[in-house]
């Protein structure tokens, strides 16, 4: 059986299409302000590296932000549901699961199967999501992809107090005026955002086989910080996590349309 899944979040669409549960295809897009063709592009742009026909989809799942934009579900999943569903099934051990997106930040503790027991979401500030990494690097002129690295090169410990994005940038800027080195920057920017995910998988209880999905979980020095406060050897994270969501739509997609509904 072949299903998919879209996750129209607040900077990108994703696509995934599963043929018997394996991934078969992918399609990414900015989602701009159009969110309706952002689906549309993302869902055909996965379509042809699948190499299938749209009526070869059994069930179509949609999360994420923009889901009212997503007009091909079949079934609406939430942002809760579809991480726990994508921990599952990359990594059926799995019962703590964090989704670090471009917006928000969301962390789950699920049961053995992806079934959501407790929850926790940070959308009320960017401070805990993936903005507040790009906004910090426009302010120390920085490439985004050079933030990760910069932080792991350094081993020194900067407490940032400000927990709000545009408090932090003039914390940065007075780091800056103190000829602070920017990697010392980059690494108190991303201990001090995994610092708030953490307390939120704290409230929530921190389980053994820790995932995350979710863009951020491409940085590097995220990961880094993010492992040693929660003090663990490894966190999982699959090949890519960006798709993560989109994933967990689409074995939400199978398992209803293994049941016929």
């Amino acid at each position: 059986m072949i299903t998919a899944g879209i996750d129209c979040g607040a900077k990108n669409t994703k696509t995934v299409i599963l043929r018997d549960g394996k991934t078969i295809g992918m399609g990414m897009v900015p989602t701009g302000f159009d969110q309706a063709e952002a689906v549309k592009a993302s869902f055909e742009m996965a379509i042809r590296a699948a190499d299938i026909w749209v009526k070869d989809i059994a069930c179509i799942g949609g999360t994420g932000s923009g889901v009212r934009a997503i007009q091909e579900a079949d079934v609406k999943v939430n942002d809760i549901k579809a991480m726990a569903a994508a921990a599952n099934y990359f990594f059926p051990r799995a019962r703590t699961v964090a989704d670090v997106g471009a917006e928000e930040a969301r962390v789950a503790k699920c049961d053995e199967n992806g079934v959501v027991v407790d929850f926790a979401i940070n959308d009320k500030c960017a401070a805990g999501a993936g903005a507040f990494i790009e906004a910090m690097a426009r302010a120390l002129e920085t490439p985004l992809t050079d933030m990760g690295p910069l932080a792991l090169s350094s081993n020194k410990a900067i407490a940032m107090n400000a927990q709000c994005t545009i408090f932090a940038e003039s914390e940065v800027v007075g780091l800056i005026h103190a000829r602070t080195e920017k990697r010392d920057i980059s690494k108190a920017i991303h201990d001090a955002m995994a610092s708030r995910i953490v307390s939120m998988i704290r409230r929530i209880g921190v389980n053994p086989d820790v995932a995350m999905i979710g863009g951020v979980a491409c940085n590097p020095g995220f990961v880094f910080a993010l492992q040693k406060e929660l003090d663990l050897e490894k966190i999982f994270i699959p090949e890519h996590p960006e798709f993560g969501a989109a994933t967990g739509a689409a074995v939400v997609a199978t398992k209803r349309g293994n049941n016929g509904i």
